[in-house]
């Protein structure tokens, strides 16, 4: 029996075997062997996710070593990447080609298909998230066949893949939208929180990206503001706040501390009331929380299991050290969360159970008959995602 564990520490598991795989052959070996054997199949890269999304009793493929960029076509503005590269290893490559991500989060330490697989993003009210960026993919299926799907060759397969929760198969190739490679100039100030919040949309409005940090106990807000710039790069870069470089040098900090997160998203109008009945929660039971609140934007989208779909959105994230008990914090903000609409971020700790997110996602059920016809025998479900999934009809 192996063992295997989150970036935190904090998910553990004990698969049958952990299987590394660095190319499209060997996962269709895995996958079939795990077929023949009756074993369930999951799939890591960077393991950053907060989420019981990965652990099962099976086989746990990790991808950690299939990276790298197969190429990119500018004129079309696609990139083609394998699965277990790092965020943090696409920026210089791109770069030499001229392009870069549409939008990154603050931590770049995810491998990109977890990160599509999950909705991760960044802020601004313009930009999506990055399973939005996916317009194609080449995925091994329950059998160890092949498909490729893009929004004109397998339709219903393409749009479930877009947000996949690593239920679908294993991607193995993944061709993204990209852009001109482009310039940030970054900017943190304080400010009193309340002010933050009355002129918010005028804020998040002013540059390509914008957000806030909170810490509890606190009336002030440290703001960072991130504009497009044509100014020529400076180096060495300076420190946080201060920087002017290329995009992916800009928008990625390092965030060494262990923790464990909660992040809902709720629609845009919620989000300054949101946020203060969190902090006033917080102010009254959580006293002594010594992590941030983070305040974010996302734009709307059609990506079925999105948390931005079809609406624009806030996000608002809350940590805990992981030599702290998260459960009863997290639980209090998810009372909050579910008063103003919240829709939980897949790969960060919640507590909603399959019919409470079947009545947030529009389109919930629609991604489950698709993937239950790619995978009829659940050969990529874990308990986790069987706990979700909706009764038979």
């Amino acid at each position: 029996m192996a063992e295997w564990s989150n970036w935190s520490g904090r998910v553990r598991a004990e698969p049958g075997a952990i299987v590394p795989a660095d190319r499209e052959t060997t996962v269709i070996r895995a996958v079939r062997e795990a077929a023949k054997a009756g074993q369930r199949v999951r799939v890591v890269g960077a393991a950053h996710s907060h989420s019981p999304l990965v652990p099962t009793e099976g086989v746990l493929l990790d991808l950690a070593d299939f990276t790298g960029i197969v190429g990119v076509d500018r004129e079309s503005g696609v990139a083609r990447i394998r699965p277990g590269t790092r965020i943090a290893d696409l920026g210089p490559p791109l770069r030499a080609e001229g392009a870069a991500l549409l939008n990154q989060g603050d931590i770049d330490r995810q491998a990109i298909a977890g990160a599509i697989a999950t909705g991760t993003h960044g802020t601004g009210t313009t930009l999506r998230n990055l399973s939005s960026g996916l317009i194609g993919a080449r995925i091994v299926l329950s059998d160890g066949s092949v498909a490729e799907c893009a929004a004109d060759r397998e339709p219903e397969l393409f749009e479930a893949a877009r947000l996949n929760l690593g239920g679908l198969g294993v991607l193995t190739e993944l061709s993204l939208a990209v852009r001109p490679a482009y310039r940030l100039q970054e900017k943190i100030w304080l400010e009193q929180v309340d002010a933050v919040l009355e002129r918010i949309d005028s804020l998040t409005g002013a540059t390509r990206h914008f957000e806030f940090f909170w810490m509890p106990g606190s009336d002030r807000a440290a703001c960072k503001s991130l504009a497009e710039t044509d100014a020529d790069p400076v180096y060495p870069l300076a420190e946080e706040g201060k920087r002017l470089a290329w995009s992916d040098e800009v928008l990625a900090n390092h965030r060494p501390d262990k923790h464990s997160e909660m992040e809902y998203s709720v629609p845009r109008e919620e989000g300054p009331a949101c946020f203060r009945a969190l902090r006033e929660m917080l102010h009254r039971d959580f006293p002594d929380l010594a992590w941030p609140l983070e305040y974010r934007t996302l734009a709307a989208d059609e990506t079925w299991l999105s948390t931005a779909y079809q609406r624009e959105t806030v996000t608002l994230s809350v940590h805990q050290g992981i030599d702290q008990p998260d459960g009863p914090l997290f639980r209090a903000c998810e009372t909050i969360f579910r008063a103003h609409a919240g829709r939980p971020h897949w790969g960060k700790v919640h507590f909603c159970t399959g019919d409470e997110l079947a009545r947030l996602h529009p389109r919930w059920k629609d991604w489950w008959r698709v993937r239950d016809t790619w995978d009829p025998d659940r050969r990529f479900l874990n308990p986790h995602l069987e706990r979700l999934r909706p009764a038979p009809a």
